[in-house]
């Protein structure tokens, strides 16, 4: 059974990015990651986005849409997905974080865990169902070997 849904994770992704730099410009408490250090940031950022862009590889090399509860057809367990589950999540996670040290505030990395909430209440919980649904007992073990973020 396919769920039509009005935000797709990006759109959590982006308001989570906007929400960092507004909290950095309006609200910044605690310089804690001074220049240069906060160069840093980068090599989340570039690491988080090969992720993604690996992950994303994997899903249209077995031919199976990207978009959250379209009906798969094919469990990808290969690349980033023998070491986590939910490689494209991650690697946003990853990229928000480099963000936070780029800007070096406490107060910038606050929207972090509401990401990462927000995206396994309404994302991520769903669609292990709606893969447990599809592909069954396979599923089931790879979730048992595999873990949910790392």
């Amino acid at each position: 059974m396919e769920q039509k849904r009005k935000v797709v994770p990006p759109v959590y992704f982006l308001l989570s990015l906007i929400f960092m730099t507004a909290l950095y410009y309006l609200l910044p408490v605690a310089k804690v990651i001074p220049f240069p250090y906060a160069y840093a940031g980068i090599l989340f950022i570039v690491f988080g986005l090969a992720i993604m862009l690996i992950a994303v590889g994997a899903f249209s090399r077995a031919k199976t849409p990207i978009i959250p509860f379209e009906r798969s057809t094919a469990l990808v367990v290969e690349g980033m997905y023998q070491f986590t589950r939910n490689p494209m999540y991650l690697g946003m996670v990853l990229v928000l974080t480099g963000a936070g040290v780029l800007f070096g505030v406490v107060s910038a990395f606050l929207p972090i865990p509401f990401f990462i909430w927000g995206i396994t209440t309404n994302f991520i919980r769903g669609e292990e169902r709606f893969l447990e649904d599809i592909f069954g007992e396979v599923y089931v073990a790879y979730k048992q070997k595999v873990r949910r973020w790392v």
